[in-house]
């Protein structure tokens, strides 16, 4: 019994650790410089608790591993499932049935296009290949840690893809506006906003970049965006589906099928959220806390990962991610031009 108390006292003095390293990175992400860069509080909680792993780490008792890996299953979790007062199924109506399907088709052709190449092509390790292709597909850095709760992947591997997909949603953040301002694309304000939406990687590099071309294409982009996060659910189920069918991860696993249940939440809150019960001013108190938790979950995933992992996995995961940025820009262009 006393065993079991001390336990949950550690997991209790664990959350509120890594808690501590959320708040420095919520008040780091504020700061003009990282604004202006679009660079979100994940992004600065995981590099904050990579920092942590490769330096410090040593010198703190083990007593914070309960609070961290809980941290990296079941905050992560909440932050999905909160994740749904961000939408509505409005958003859907309000770019019609051709931002839909454009949406549809980056998010899942983009994914297996991503890995295709990555596990023949490049011949890299599958669990990475999914994370990278998750990322680039659907936004960023939440969908990397969604798939890791499914994938089940050791914590450096997504932090990896992690890295990466920021590092081209950046590139993007910047390259798609100063593209679109030479008319390189042709495109209406309504169509860049769709494009900006459809390829960009975070939600943060969307705001960012939509913004800096106007309101028209800030609203279409951010909507098309959060169409393409509605569609992490269907793909958690099927890559949940495809993982336990083809015995993955464990050969006596392939006669059962595990829906993740923190998508099927996700669906309902972003239900719950069309219905406008609460006021814009709750919701924004609850889209903060959503924040906080896939902060810590962050940085948490930072406190997992050593850099000689990084160093093992090579180059490969980089190659990818570049392919898959040049894939975006360019299979976003045709759809928008033909769907939309």
């Amino acid at each position: 019994m006393k065993t079991n108390n001390q336990t949950i006292i550690n997991t209790f003095y664990g959350i509120l650790f890594v808690g501590v390293f959320a708040v420095f990175s919520m008040f780091i992400a504020k700061l003009d410089f990282f604004e202006k860069l679009g660079i979100s509080p994940l992004i600065v909680g995981i590099f904050l608790g990579m920092i942590y792993a490769n330096t410090i780490k040593l010198k703190f008792p083990n007593h914070f591993k309960n609070g961290i890996v809980f941290s990296t299953k079941y905050i992560l979790r909440l932050g999905i499932i909160l994740y749904g007062f961000r939408l509505t199924f409005q958003n859907l109506q309000e770019v019609g049935f051709s931002g839909v399907l454009i949406a549809f088709c980056i998010v899942f052709f983009t994914f297996i296009f991503g890995y295709i190449v990555g596990t023949r092509l490049l011949k890299m390790d599958k669990e990475l290949a999914i994370l990278c292709s998750a990322g680039s597909s659907i936004c960023g850095a939440a969908a990397v840690m969604a798939t890791q709760s499914v994938l089940r992947n050791e914590a450096y591997k997504s932090a990896i893809a992690v890295s990466f997909v920021v590092i081209f949603g950046t590139i993007g953040m910047f390259l798609i506006p100063f593209l679109d301002k030479f008319a390189i694309f042709g495109f209406t304000s309504s169509e860049v906003g769709i494009y900006i939406g459809a390829i960009l990687h975070e939600v943060a590099h969307v705001v960012a970049a939509g913004n800096a071309l106007g309101e028209v294409v800030s609203t279409n982009a951010i909507i098309e965006k959060m169409i393409r996060v509605i569609f992490l659910v269907p793909f958690l189920i099927l890559l949940s589906f495809w993982l336990i069918k083809t015995g993955f991860h464990n050969k006596k696993e392939k006669s059962k099928v595990v829906i993740p249940w923190f998508a099927l939440f996700f669906i309902v809150v972003i239900g719950f959220n069309s219905l406008g019960l609460f006021d814009v001013k709750t919701v924004q108190t609850i889209n903060f806390i959503d924040n906080f938790a896939l902060t810590m979950a962050m940085c948490a995933l930072g406190m997992e990962t050593s850099f000689d992992k990084f160093k093992n996995s090579g180059m490969k995961p980089f190659y990818l991610s570049l392919i898959l940025f040049i894939w975006l820009i360019v299979i976003g262009y045709i759809l928008v031009k033909f769907l939309f």
